[in-house]
């Protein structure tokens, strides 16, 4: 037997107005409808938020998509200038090479005894890369051969320095060789008395001359003809007063009947250093300067070594 209840709506009087009866089985039924609809709305504003949060997330993925495609883009655009950068790099290390070689010609210094080219032993010049073929296509090669050349650059930029400080120490020896050569003349006058044979106005007889003579009134400055290191200063017989000058590299010059000596032993001198004052000491028929030049311990002919 189904049971049932009854409901009983009374008036503001307290009177009876309507009574209804239903069923047990109706109440539950609504109760678990009501209950269901209950929580099916809780479900949808669930998935709704969810799907709100969702929405969000996605917009910002797609934020961070835009600004990964856009820094990808910034990458691949600085890569192609670090390809072009590279490609100038190396251009100015051969523009370098070329540079030194010619500095060698004019100089008249050999090539480098270092057998290693500029990107090492046999090595050639590496291709220019290509920076017109889209990045997207040769990615990897590119990046492949921009390393592999940064490589290349660093052998050819170690290669180059002691290329170059091999043409420093060369074009020093030169400066040095050039500031020890005799170029100057060590006085002011005129050449009364030439280098080689001669009639000595002492004796008449043919006697070899090892210098120059050049007239000039006494105390005359007389200057150093290259930079050296005085090793003598005294007196040397039918030469009279003497100052003596060691250069370095094989050469010497002496000046002879000088007045008076302005440098001592051990002084070192540059050229154009005026070193002492024309006189006529010694062996002499006037106010002269003497003036010798020796190479390898052998007079050679000073007039060879003024320039001026």
């Amino acid at each position: 037997m189904k049971k049932k209840i009854t409901f009983f709506i009374l008036g503001n009087t307290g009177s009876l107005i309507k009574r209804t009866t239903v069923s047990r089985g109706f109440i539950t039924f609504i109760s678990t409808f009501i209950a269901i609809c209950i929580i099916s709305f809780g479900f949808i504003i669930y998935d709704y938020y969810s799907l709100k949060k969702d929405v969000l997330v996605a917009k910002e993925l797609e934020s961070d998509i835009s600004n990964q495609h856009e820094e990808i883009a910034s990458q691949r655009k600085q890569i192609k200038t670090f390809a072009a950068d590279i490609n100038s790099l190396k251009s100015k290390l051969v523009d370098l090479k070329n540079f030194e070689k010619k500095i060698r010609d004019i100089a008249n210094i050999e090539k480098n005894a270092n057998p290693e080219n500029l990107f090492g032993v046999g090595g050639s010049i590496p291709e220019d890369l290509d920076t017109q073929t889209p990045i997207t296509e040769k990615y990897n090669s590119l990046i492949r051969e921009m390393h592999e050349q940064t490589q290349q650059f660093n052998l050819a930029a170690i290669n180059q320095k002691k290329s170059f400080e091999s043409l420093f120490n060369n074009l020093e020896d030169q400066r040095n060789l050039l500031a020890s050569t005799p170029a100057i003349r060590p006085t002011n006058g005129w050449i009364s008395s030439k280098f080689g044979y001669r009639i000595s106005p002492f004796t008449g007889f043919r006697e070899f001359h090892k210098g120059l003579d050049i007239a000039t009134r006494k105390g005359a400055p007389i200057v150093a003809t290259a930079d050296g290191v005085v090793t003598f200063v005294g007196v040397k017989g039918l030469i009279g007063k003497v100052i003596v000058i060691d250069h370095g590299h094989g050469m010497v010059t002496r000046y002879a009947h000088v007045h008076k000596a302005l440098k001592k032993r051990g002084d070192v001198v540059k050229r154009g250093d005026t070193i002492a004052l024309v006189g006529n000491t010694g062996r002499s028929t006037g106010s002269h300067l003497h003036y010798e030049v020796h190479l390898n311990g052998i007079p050679v002919n000073p007039a060879k070594y003024i320039l001026n």
